[in-house]
């Protein structure tokens, strides 16, 4: 075995059935239209991710993912470029902002929205919480009133039948247009007519980029959920970094499955499925992981480049317990015992508080 095949190699620790827990948006069917392309990975592509499902997205510069709504919340995370971005919420507010790279935005199920690349396009990743959701299947605009009968549509728009010749008779989904005006948020008046309800719509947008991250030796991370993105009430996430040789501790979250999408470099993850079960899964940039709810797991960057990568869950908070943390908050005597190891072993565990801890590269 050559040390490129040894280090391809699943550890000698893996044992038993566990489940698939890797698949690539790569290998996902693209949905090409006049404007941009979308690609998904839901339950249908890996089975055990019941929770979330993703999509990859991307628009042109003016096209549209046209105006719509979900039975889901949809979360996202930009990866390049801009767009603008726009919802009306139930009271008739208006909301439109400009999002750029390490963007979110949340919209609540139910919520009307659109999606339009500006000037360099752009392309984004959507987290729906339900794994059995589809892309493919969500409520559009042109699709209702393509089968809604022509004389009720002008009704209802207060019209002439005469007026509407010109409507669609198919979803439209993506389509190109024309570039938006200046919305919020990066200046400029927002490109829409003032709403019928008072006051300032939810702010359904979040600079995570701008965010001051939490750092430790081997890395740093941004976390996103209810405390600092209120509207965020179903999808909790974390943007992680790991530094070459670095490693995302051993844990476990106690609120959630996690839904995984690697942004860039490479990585191994070890899951620990309990009943004598573990597997050993590698990543590169684009793929999704999965690690159902409690199952023990760990992160080692194996690249040469920090590897970046979202945890998302379906949740209100972020959470995770540390395996270091609980060993140390343990009487000591006890730990010792049930690891067979001195005191040197238990005086090196640390009982701080830590959202995501990140140990330094391993001692040559």
């Amino acid at each position: 075995m050559t040390p490129a095949d040894a280090a391809a190699a699943p550890p000698a620790t893996d044992e038993g059935t566990v489940p698939n827990l890797r698949f690539s948006f790569a290998d996902a069917h693209n949905r090409v239209e006049l404007g941009g392309w979308a690609r998904e990975v839901t339950e249908r592509e890996l089975p055990v991710a019941t929770a979330l499902a993703g999509v990859n997205m991307c628009l042109e510069a003016g096209a549209v993912r046209e105006l719509h709504w979900h039975k889901q919340a949809e979360w996202a995370f930009m990866l390049r470029g801009r767009a603008q971005i726009t919802a009306v919420d139930a009271e008739g507010r208006r909301f439109v902002e400009e999002v750029g790279e390490e963007d979110l935005w949340y919209f609540p199920a139910g919520i009307p929205h659109s999606i339009q690349g500006l000037a360099e396009g752009c392309e984004f990743l959507l987290v729906f919480d339900d794994g059995g959701f589809s892309e493919n299947a969500t409520f559009l605009l042109s699709d209702w009133l393509a089968h809604t009968p022509r004389e009720v549509v002008a009704k209802n728009f207060g019209v002439p039948p005469a007026a509407l010749e010109e409507l669609p008779e198919e979803e439209r989904y993506i389509f190109p247009a024309r570039l938006p005006g200046r919305g919020r948020g990066r200046g400029g008046e927002a490109a829409a007519p003032a709403g019928a309800g008072d006051g300032d719509p939810p702010c359904f947008s979040h600079r995570l980029g701008e965010q001051e991250p939490l750092r430790a030796p081997g890395g740093a991370v941004r976390i996103a959920d209810s405390t600092n993105f209120p509207v965020a009430t179903t999808i909790a996430a974390a943007l992680v970094e790991v530094e070459p040789g670095a490693l995302r501790e051993m844990h476990w979250h106690p609120n959630a499955d996690e839904w995984q999408y690697y942004v860039s470099g490479q990585g191994r993850m070890g899951v620990f499925a309990a009943s004598e079960r573990a597997r050993t899964f590698d990543f590169h940039a684009g793929d999704v992981g999965y690690v159902p709810f409690a199952m023990g797991h760990y992160i080692e960057n194996t690249g040469t480049d920090p590897l970046r990568f979202l945890e998302v869950f379906r949740a209100d908070r972020f959470a995770d317990v540390s395996l270091n943390r609980w060993l140390a908050l343990t009487p000591p005597q006890l730990v010792a015992d049930h690891l067979n190891v001195g005191a040197g072993v238990v005086d090196a565990l640390d009982p701080e508080a830590a959202p995501v801890r990140l140990f330094g590269a391993r001692e040559p």
